[in-house]
């Protein structure tokens, strides 16, 4: 059976990963920072799926973490989802910068120290794939949190096409840049989104689908749902003096 890693697969777009992951046939890795979290979902998606799960307790903000998750990439994989990520509480120079450094080491480093790590495996045996999670934040101005999510989306074109470029048809890495999610992630940063219009939310499956099936196709950048995908062109030719101002302030209403 085919293995995929999830970073961040407890919760979340991690955890709808690793249900379709699992319906799928594939064996699965799950890394996340709670040994607890981490065991029930083995014993859940090992229990209904009849998969074999792995789990891996590792915090990407520090060197051991993305260490061990580098090496379990290293030592053979099918497919890679970086997931793992967290919004800080406040906009910029209201967040201690030590925070805005760990979001970096998180949304950054990590992707690419796994992702380094798992490409080698893959592109011998000429088969595999790493989906690195970003946001419609990468479009948008939104602090060092969209900032990070831009150098994802922009790191993860530049791999696919250095990848194509030597002929490794089989092996493909991608973006994929949802918006608005029901997860954890809100409530985690103190975010209220009380007054954001309930169709702005999609649904996490329905990111995790498209996902997937644009992988398939050789998408690099994948913008699940057509409004996002309609706001996103529809960013790129609003002047960028105009878009700042709104898409700054969009969203970040904090507790």
């Amino acid at each position: 059976m085919p293995t995929a890693l999830i970073t961040g697969a407890t919760a979340g777009i991690g955890a709808a990963f690793a249900r379709r992951l699992a319906a799928d046939g594939f064996d699965l890795v799950l890394l996340a920072r709670d040994t607890a979290r981490l065991e029930a979902a083995a014993a859940d998606l090992g229990g209904r799926y009849r998969v074999r799960v792995e789990t891996l307790t590792a915090d990407l903000s520090t060197d051991a973490g993305i260490d061990a998750a580098a090496a379990r990439a290293a030592a053979g994989v099918d497919l890679v989802v970086n997931n793992a990520g967290f919004a800080n509480k406040g906009t910029f120079l209201n967040v201690p910068v030590t925070d805005e450094q760990t979001m970096l080491k998180v949304h950054c480093e990590a992707v690419l120290r796994i992702t380094s790590a798992a490409l080698p495996g893959m592109l011998e045996r000429g088969r595999g794939g790493v989906i690195n999670v970003a946001s419609v934040a990468a479009f948008l101005a939104r602090g060092t949190y969209g900032a990070s999510k831009a150098w994802v989306v922009a790191f993860s074109r530049g791999v696919a096409q250095d990848i194509a470029a030597q002929g490794a048809k089989n092996v493909r890495v991608m973006a994929v840049c949802p918006g608005f999610v029901h997860t954890e992630f809100h409530d985690r940063a103190g975010m209220k989104m009380d007054g954001m219009p309930e169709f702005m939310w999609i649904p996490q499956d329905l990111v995790v689908d498209e996902a997937l099936r644009d992988l398939r196709h050789g998408v690099t950048v994948s913008v699940p749902s057509a409004r996002y995908k309609a706001l996103v062109a529809l960013a790129r030719m609003v002047p960028p003096s105009l878009l700042e101002r709104t898409s700054s302030r969009a969203g970040r209403n904090y507790d």
